[in-house]
């Protein structure tokens, strides 16, 4: 069985989390030219190129391979520094190369998931979170680039396992005033085409799956503004941009005091969440796996 230069793994990896051999390289502490020479070295071994030189830069087959393995080689570092800060507390931090790095999407970030992963943090642990939507975090997961993730995707991935977060459920809102002088009556299909929705990104499809829910109609065409960020959608709203689809959870208070209003009171749209990780005996991946089920054990119920 081959084995492979540490710090030239951690390289090839590096190069495609920053996003170019120059930012590698100061993440690194050593030159750029020293960042080629160690990719080349590692092409060399494995008898073929590792990276497409695109922009951004993305990795290959065989180059996702080794970036996966890479951050197995960082959880078996992370693991031993867990255990050793058990043994020897105060026995220092982990390094900042030795980042754990996981998915999750962006709703989740910006109501439940983050307190979730405090102490961790606290701690000492390198977390890297990367955000995406929903519907796909999962591909990060697959690619190797993150070891476990929060998607809808409920059938567990190859090598990884799998478990039921619960259901986060959306609502349709709007400023008072934006509603009173345009929806008055609240969201019909008489009126939804009119009413520009503030979505995420181009891959948010919450906005349209409500309106289908909520009138009964099987496919809907909405004008869409997009903001990609789940404080700013909440912003835009409060703002007069238009309505937007948004986590109960998020916006129950804005409801409660007024600053909101509800379009669609009788509908709510329930997104079902699972967190998929490797399936490896690890004890970071352990605890990752239960402050994330125990917060949203708290947070994803029915409301």
């Amino acid at each position: 069985m081959r084995t492979f230069d540490t710090d030239a793994l951690e390289c090839l990896a590096a190069i495609v989390e920053e996003g170019g051999f120059e930012r590698a390289a100061v993440r690194l502490s050593v030159t750029q030219s020293a960042v080629s020479q160690r990719l080349r070295a590692l092409e060399a071994q494995v008898g073929t190129v590792l990276l497409v030189r695109s922009r951004p830069i993305k990795p290959t087959s065989a180059g996702r391979l080794l970036i996966k393995h890479a951050m197995q080689m960082r959880l078996l570092r992370a693991d031993l520094e867990t255990d050793l800060h058990d043994l020897t507390p105060g026995s220092g931090a982990m390094r900042e190369e030795d980042r754990i790095s996981i998915a999750i999407n962006a709703d989740s970030i910006a109501t439940w998931a983050l307190p979730a992963l405090g102490d961790m943090v606290s701690e000492g642990l390198p977390l890297e979170i990367i955000t995406d939507d929903q519907d796909f975090t999962h591909e990060w997961l697959r690619e190797g680039q993150v070891l476990g993730c929060v998607t809808t995707l409920k059938q567990a991935l190859r090598g990884c396992k799998v478990l039921s977060l619960g259901a986060m459920h959306y609502v349709a809102v709007a400023s008072p005033a934006y509603a009173n002088a345009h929806c008055p009556n609240g969201l019909t299909p008489h009126n939804f085409r009119s009413i520009p929705f503030i979505a995420f990104n181009r891959k948010d499809d919450l906005q349209t799956d409500f309106v289908s829910r909520a009138c009964g109609l099987r496919r809907v065409a909405l004008s869409q503004r997009f903001v990609p960020s789940s404080e700013g959608q909440v912003r835009a709203v409060l703002a007069g941009w238009g309505a937007s689809v948004l986590p109960e959870l998020q916006v129950r208070d804005l409801l409660a005091n007024g600053q909101l209003v509800n379009l669609a009171p009788t509908v709510t749209l329930p997104v079902n969440l699972y967190w998929h990780c490797w399936n490896l005996d690890s004890v970071v991946i352990d605890r990752l796996t239960a402050a994330l089920s125990s917060a949203a054990t708290v947070a994803l119920k029915t409301p």
